[in-house]
């Protein structure tokens, strides 16, 4: 009888987990000793490094997503979202896409009965991801939006445009000064690549708006602790900040966001104004799917793992990246950092793991000393620090491009990006806003009404 192994989120680790199975276990694929279910609500892996710059405009959002079923042909891909697994029973439960939770195309309930489906397995992998860690704050679940999906780029992209044409076309000062105000709460990787990317578009867009000056906007950046960017050594997140500084964009560090009703931004120092954007970067949390499993977790709700990336005490359950408590073997005494560099080293041993266990052979542990950080800060700007090398400005820049370029999925994608990257030396980038694609029944609703 085939074995079944089912991996739980399609992301980093669980699509190059079903690479790595792929590779290794092709004979047993093509002779059905083996099945592998890939479950996810995505049919597709971001590569969420390259989302700043989706969301500026520099790449094709279509091509920092990976299609799950083209790159895992022998794999059963299946969109829906894990909502219970009892591994004593080896039996998971699948609230599959297209339920009643399902929207229609002009967002309303389909009126359909969720459909749940149960499947059965012989070996897990757990790798559900994270989520975006919010806070009770009044206002942020109505006026924020987060910054980890390819949706939420290419929406914080044409909201950005829109603000700059509300801004040219009002008369109204307040409402002129309300969108060209944009808070971003963070200070990590995602909220100061996205701020930065985004503050060099609008810079840029400005050029074809004659009522509206750069100096007119107002950024800002809202962090909690001392200092910015932590991955890549307090010396750079301090040139970091004085770089945003200089581009005129307010870091307020030991800041705290207080209130964002009504798109009132509140901030612990006292200060109050109003505005148009509020993107919340503060972090993330593992998936709340892991309290609905009967796997040991911690007082941070992460999967207890071993060195071996097995869950600990549990047989023939494999588990790696934001969601998993794993052992930092190169810095005893830690777990290693929820990463996309740990991510996906972590998944090619996983995945070797899995096939040892198969075989009946032995595991080996996980061991990565960390590399270093890069990160870009728009065109040609960017702060890095590699194996203890710190460097900024442009060969910065040309580092993040060249590391992730070598990081993205797949021969096509790495194509695609470079494409797009040479193209960008020759055309000027787009700024026109295409929000109506969040609303594409508007126009046709109101026609329907006026007949």
């Amino acid at each position: 009888m085939a074995k079944h192994v089912l991996i739980v989120g399609g992301g980093y680790v669980g699509m190059y987990t079903a690479l790595r199975l792929h590779k290794k276990l092709r004979r047993e694929l093509k002779r059905g000793e083996l099945q592998i279910t890939v479950v996810d609500p995505q049919s597709y892996m971001t590569y969420q490094p390259f989302l700043p710059e989706a969301a500026a405009g520099n790449l094709e959002p279509r091509h920092v997503v990976v299609p799950l079923r083209r790159v895992l042909p022998r794999a059963t891909i299946l969109n829906g979202r894990i909502t219970r697994i009892e591994h004593a029973n080896r039996q998971a439960w699948v609230e599959v896409v297209g339920g009643a939770s399902a929207e229609g195309v002009g967002g309303g309930q389909s009126g359909r009965t969720a459909e749940t489906r149960v499947l059965s397995y012989d070996v897990l992998v757990f790798c559900p991801g994270s989520i975006s860690r919010t806070l009770p704050i009044p206002g942020l679940a109505e006026c924020g939006i987060g910054f980890k999906t390819v949706g939420e780029a290419i929406y914080l992209r044409n909201h950005v445009l829109a603000q700059l044409d509300i801004a040219a076309s009002t008369a109204d000062e307040q409402k002129r000064k309300r969108a060209l105000t944009f808070v971003f709460v963070g200070g990590g990787f995602a909220g100061v690549e996205a701020l930065a990317e985004l503050e060099d578009m609008a810079r840029d867009a400005c050029e074809y708006y004659p009522n509206i000056e750069p100096s007119d906007m107002r950024w800002n950046l809202i962090e909690a602790s001392d200092h910015i960017l932590p991955e890549v050594g307090l010396d750079m997140g301090r040139w970091t900040v004085e770089a945003l500084r200089q581009r005129g964009i307010a870091v307020k560090l030991q800041t705290l966001l207080k209130s964002a009703e009504g798109h009132h931004i509140v901030l612990s120092d006292g200060e109050e104004f109003d505005a148009g954007t509020l993107v919340w970067t503060a972090g993330v949390k593992p998936n709340p799917v892991v309290k609905q499993t009967d796997l040991p977790i911690d007082e941070k709700s992460r999967v207890k793992a071993t060195a071996e990336l097995t869950v600990e005490g549990v047989a023939d359950a494999f588990t790696a990246g934001d969601t998993a408590a794993v052992p930092d073997l190169a810095n005893p005494g830690n777990f290693t950092a929820p990463n996309a560099q740990h991510a996906v080293r972590q998944a090619k041993t996983l995945g070797d793991n899995v096939v040892a266990s198969l075989r009946g052979k032995q595991l080996e542990p996980y061991k990565h000393a960390y590399a270093g950080s890069v990160a870009s800060l728009g065109l040609h700007k960017g702060v890095a620090q590699i194996y203890g090398v710190k460097m900024r400005g442009l060969l910065a820049w040309f580092m993040h491009r060249t590391y992730h370029l070598s990081r993205v999925p797949t021969f096509n994608r790495k194509a695609r990006v470079t494409a797009d990257w040479t193209l960008a030396f020759f055309f000027k980038r787009e700024v026109v806003s295409l929000g109506v694609i969040q609303r594409p029944r508007e126009e046709f609703e109101l026609a329907a009404r006026k007949d």
